[in-house]
């Protein structure tokens, strides 16, 4: 009682404050409530998937580091850790699923054979949390991705696989949009490129279009199924040529009314993504960020309140975008508690928007209008000094989850009680 009093003084202070820059922090509150930030489920196991229980991922620009304690191994044990993470984030979310995630019983089921029944208690679920699903063909770590190629495959019996693949990923989002009433987001990304300079990237991406095309060409209600494209700078195993480069990408979704999706981690250490959603924005009803954090050539690492998630969030604020850009995590780290990995990068995502939320935006607009950019800047540096954790911690308050440390106890505990005792299955 006497915390949550606390918490509530310090946010009185906090609105007194912003409020003489003129804004409204319940308001702001109300906005960060529309940021549903969809949960990726490869963080809870190291991109192992269902396929082969209690593998990881590795390969197709796939790489998981560390060995930390008590990885899920088991749709059950996935599910039980998303349940623990999402009642330590404030505010309703979403989901993500890749497609190797699939209630498959313990049957052997190749990708190019997947159906709605292998993920129907995965909509069940859902719906019984009151949450929205997204979708991922997994196009990496198989037999017939081992050369490097997949939907840009010179070899045609392996390209048709991974087309029948996609396509039926996109019929399975289609009827988790029409189950849950939310629009699932079906993401594609493949892994398709060349170690070495190549002499013919354009047979590759020729091949790619005409999968896309022949993908696409059976098109489904917007209300139940949006298609993202995600393009890469490069990834390990194709660090000369990444045949999905941004550049096709942008283009086909521009000429084809498609999703880009930006990952964070996937351009240049020196490039912004908060610099490019403003431009995208220009060409595109709507576009997927998934937040990830790149360290020098890394791009998968647990998302951080700094500098880069700060503008992202901030660009998407400032063009009042909330609504035409969908958010979504995309980081794996198993050199520690995983679900301390998740619940960290949720929470330095919600305060990214919090804190583009509660910026003084008309007046730092005013100012720029104006000219008057000593006073722009100056009240830039005001803003990064003000409560704004204060008005975070409320809204954890009030949303009934642990108020700032309090959720490493929770998680501790959660590995005390759950994690440590996988290891002696």
């Amino acid at each position: 009682m006497r915390k949550s009093k606390a918490v509530e003084d310090a946010y009185a202070h906090a609105r007194e404050a912003y409020a003489e820059l003129g804004v409204d922090t319940d308001g702001a509150l109300r906005r960060l409530d529309q940021v549903k930030i969809s949960l990726h489920c490869w963080q809870a196991d190291d991109v192992g998937g269902l396929e082969t229980p209690g593998a990881a991922q590795t390969g197709g620009g796939i790489q998981v580091t560390g060995n930390y304690p008590g990885k899920a191994t088991t749709l059950a044990e996935i599910r039980q850790d998303i349940e623990m993470v999402m009642g330590l984030i404030p505010g309703k979310q979403r989901f993500n699923l890749h497609a190797i995630y699939g209630d498959f019983g313990g049957e052997k089921i190749d990708r190019d054979k997947i159906e709605l029944s292998h993920f129907q208690s995965w909509i069940d679920w859902a719906k019984g949390l009151g949450v929205g699903l997204d979708f991922n063909p997994t196009c990496f770590t198989h037999p017939l991705a081992d050369d490097g190629f997949t939907l840009s495959s010179l070899n045609e019996s392996r390209r048709r696989f991974w087309i029948e693949h996609v396509r039926r990923t996109r019929r399975i989002a289609l009827e988790m949009g029409r189950q849950l009433g939310t629009p699932c987001i079906n993401n594609i990304w493949i892994p398709d490129g060349s170690k070495d300079t190549p002499v013919d990237r354009n047979r590759h991406r020729t091949l790619l279009k005409s999968s896309l095309d022949e993908i696409f060409a059976e098109e489904y209600p917007a209300e139940y199924m949006r298609d993202s494209l995600e393009g890469k700078l490069f990834g390990l195993g194709v660090e000369a040529m990444t045949v999905g480069s941004h550049e096709f990408y942008f283009g086909y979704a521009v000429k084809n009314r498609k999703m880009i999706c930006y990952d964070t981690g996937h351009f240049h250490p020196t490039e912004q993504v908060g610099d490019k959603v403003s431009s995208a924005l220009q060409f595109l009803d709507e576009i997927l960020v998934h937040v990830s954090r790149g360290v020098h050539w890394d791009s998968d690492h647990v998302v951080i309140f700094n500098d880069e998630i700060q503008l992202l969030a901030q660009e998407i604020v400032r063009a009042d975008a909330l609504q035409r850009v969908h958010v979504a995590l995309d980081y794996f780290d198993a050199s520690i508690n995983r679900i301390g990995a998740y619940v960290a990068g949720a929470r330095a995502a919600q305060l990214a928007f919090l804190y583009a939320l509660v910026e003084p935006t008309a007046r730092l607009r005013e100012y720029e209008e104006s000219g008057r950019n000593f006073e722009r800047l100056a009240l830039l540096e005001v803003a990064k000094g003000m409560p704004f954790g204060a008005v975070y911690d409320y809204y954890c308050l009030v949303n009934n989850v642990p108020v700032g440390i309090d959720y490493i106890v929770d998680v501790t505990r959660y590995e005390r009680e759950v994690l440590e005792k996988r290891d002696g299955r």
